[in-house]
């Protein structure tokens, strides 16, 4: 079994509805004018590249639109509920009509009913996940408890997603773009100050941590570096560009480093006496 059958998996168990909301939720199926569909205000999903879009639109064009999108009607219009990338990429297909879903929800069930129906098909990543279950505490002045019970999960599963957007907006983008795991981030989410749980994620990277070894690095505080005040901090953006802009200009990996009190050093390597002539080249022109 692969990671994202399993994730998928795991998702589909903490979201698993009640029995009786689907008894609830009516549906039919039918063919409709693709421009009759507006988009959802409480869609969950919010990362959609272009290369799967355009992936998506070859296939649609191909074979046709194989799964529905799921709606709701609204007078001579629809909704969409769940169902966005297929949209778009239908469009880009140049679909004319749909296969969709009909189901008659009120503004209290979209979000749960569109998070729940995103999960099932494993199109939500933890972030999205997250910004959903926070939306309906914060709209539907819920607590963690609550939802939970709405929900059919443990409160502790709905307050792990929701700290995930304590994390720095860097490591939430690892997250999504599963640079690190759930793992990763629910051992560095223990860590309060920001610019160390960014050298954290740096370290996970560049030594390709699990999270159990990272999980012993927290535990032990073993990250702090003999000399703190010359421990290392992430570099900023602008850093970053200058960092890359050296190597550029020598042709290898330069590293910047900078320390919290603003001091730095920029490291030249050279594996031979015939590469540190050039750099001393390049120097002097």
């Amino acid at each position: 079994m692969n990671k994202k059958s399993r994730l998928g998996k795991g998702l589909s168990s903490i979201f698993n509805i009640k029995k009786g909301l689907d008894q609830q939720l009516s549906t039919s199926v039918k063919n409709i004018n693709i421009d009759l569909i507006k988009t959802n205000p409480f869609q969950p999903r919010t990362k959609i590249s272009n290369k799967e879009l355009y992936e998506l639109s070859d296939s649609i064009r191909t074979y046709g639109l194989i799964q529905p999108i799921t709606v709701r009607q609204e007078k001579n219009e629809y909704e969409l509920i769940s169902g966005e990338r297929r949209l778009r990429a239908s469009k880009l297909a140049g679909l004319d009509r749909i296969p969709v879903f009909i189901k008659h929800v009120d503004n209290n069930q979209m979000l749960e009913v569109a998070l729940v129906e995103n999960i099932q098909r494993e199109d939500l990543d933890p972030i999205e996940i997250a910004l959903s279950l926070q939306h309906l505490i914060h709209d539907y002045n819920l607590t963690h408890e609550k939802l939970a019970k709405k929900i059919g999960k443990s409160r502790s599963t709905i307050s792990n997603y929701v700290r995930l957007l304590k994390l720095d907006p860097i490591i939430q983008a690892g997250i999504r773009y599963k640079i690190i795991t759930m793992g990763h981030a629910k051992a560095i989410i223990n860590i309060e100050n920001l610019n160390k749980q960014l050298e954290l994620y740096q370290t996970i990277i560049e030594k390709k941590l699990s999270v159990r070894d990272l999980e012993l690095i927290v535990k032990n505080n073993t990250l702090i570096s003999k000399n703190e005040s010359k421990k290392k901090i992430f570099l900023s953006m602008h850093y970053q560009k200058i960092e890359e802009n050296l190597s550029s200009f020598f042709n290898q990996k330069i590293k910047l480093t900078i320390s919290k009190t603003g001091k730095g050093k920029i490291e030249v390597p050279f594996k031979s006496e015939k590469k540190l002539d050039e750099i001393l080249q390049l120097l002097q022109s």
